[in-house]
């Protein structure tokens, strides 16, 4: 019986093995059934808990409830814990009669996430390759208001992730082959930001194509970074990063190493007030856009998915098909051309 008396918290911090797991165990489970016996938890008691979360206040997201995609990530968490107790804890697992938030449930709460077309595109990259000339800047390469251009045009024109950006390492750059490995990224910890290797999704060295334009940009930016080094002197670690840190406004840390993420998108919210972006574009919705107008353009589904590393085809047609409609309406007048469905009536 003594058995019996585990708590869920105790099972669910045996059986969960990523931080993040952990996090909304204690963020989400321990506050309302931490404390329960295991032979209390029925499908009722987690029934309340996913109703609880989808209309309480949450102080983790804001004051906001969870969204469904959120609880369903809960649901999974004490389905694992749950399903780890038996045979020897409990009978069954109560996880497996309870109602989590429906697939069709969090499609329908899904955004349709803020895009720009490729002439909205082509006149943001005209901005933001425009020097504006102010107090910090030398009309050199290390033109201030020219440090980041080279990020953004990177973000527009591939449609990589944030972290896999700025993770970008000049050593797994094949120049004559136009690819890119995305071998590491900048990720966010708490308050804190390190450099680690890529491990979303198992995808390890994940290798992008890109066109030599977007190469030329880049043999930029290192002419850039070179002109920074030598200027910094002892100050610059070499990390053998893209998009290093730079010396302007260097209060703490060393230059050459890893960005602040967060730092980034504030610089990205500042630029796309001024430019008149959407308010909500953020920095991932440049793969959005990519992906989108690749699909407009009519370019290979295989090829789309393949270089924004989706893992299937079907899941980027699923994701992004429904925008395709100039596309599916070439694509019906095709084939009543060939068909000769005129000249029926």
């Amino acid at each position: 019986m003594r058995a019996y008396r585990r708590t869920i918290l105790h099972i669910g911090r045996a059986s969960s093995e990523r931080a993040i797991m952990r996090g909304r165990a204690v963020a989400h489970i321990k506050p309302h059934i931490g404390d329960k016996k295991l032979n209390e938890i029925t499908d009722d008691t987690l029934n309340d808990l996913y109703r609880m979360l989808e209309s309480a206040p949450c102080p983790t997201n804001k004051g906001k409830p969870l969204g469904a995609k959120s609880v369903r990530h809960v649901h999974n968490i004490l389905s694992g814990a749950l399903g780890a107790a038996v045979p020897k804890l409990i009978p069954s697992n109560p996880a497996a009669t309870a109602n989590p938030p429906t697939g069709r449930e969090i499609r329908a709460q899904e955004r349709d996430f803020p895009t720009l077309d490729d002439g909205g595109t082509t006149r943001f990259l005209s901005s933001v390759w425009e020097p504006r000339g102010n107090r910090a800047c030398d009309g050199g390469l290390t033109h201030h208001c020219l440090r980041d251009a080279p990020l953004w045009t990177v973000y527009a024109a591939t449609g990589v992730r944030r972290s896999e950006a700025l993770g970008m390492k000049w050593s797994l750059i094949n120049w004559d082959e136009g690819s890119i490995e995305l071998g590491w990224v900048v990720v966010e910890e708490g308050n804190a930001y390190r450099l680690r290797k890529l491990t979303k999704d198992g995808d390890a060295n994940a290798l992008i194509y890109v066109d030599q334009s977007v190469m030329n940009v880049l043999k930029w930016q290192r002419a850039r970074k070179e002109v920074e080094r030598e200027h910094l002197g002892a100050v610059w670690t070499d990390h053998d990063l893209v998009f290093a840190r730079d010396g302007f406004k260097l209060y703490r840390g060393e230059a050459g190493g890893p960005q602040d993420p967060e730092k980034v998108s504030a610089r990205w919210r500042t630029l796309r007030n001024r430019l008149h972006l959407p308010d909500d574009f953020r920095i991932h919705d440049w793969r959005h856009s990519k992906v989108t107008n690749d699909l407009e353009a009519g370019e290979n589904p295989v090829e789309v998915s393949a270089n924004v590393r989706h893992h299937s085809p079907g899941y980027t047609m699923a994701r992004y098909g429904h925008s395709r409609k100039n596309g599916a309406r070439k694509l019906a007048a095709s084939g009543a051309n060939r068909l000769g469905l005129s000249s029926l009536v």
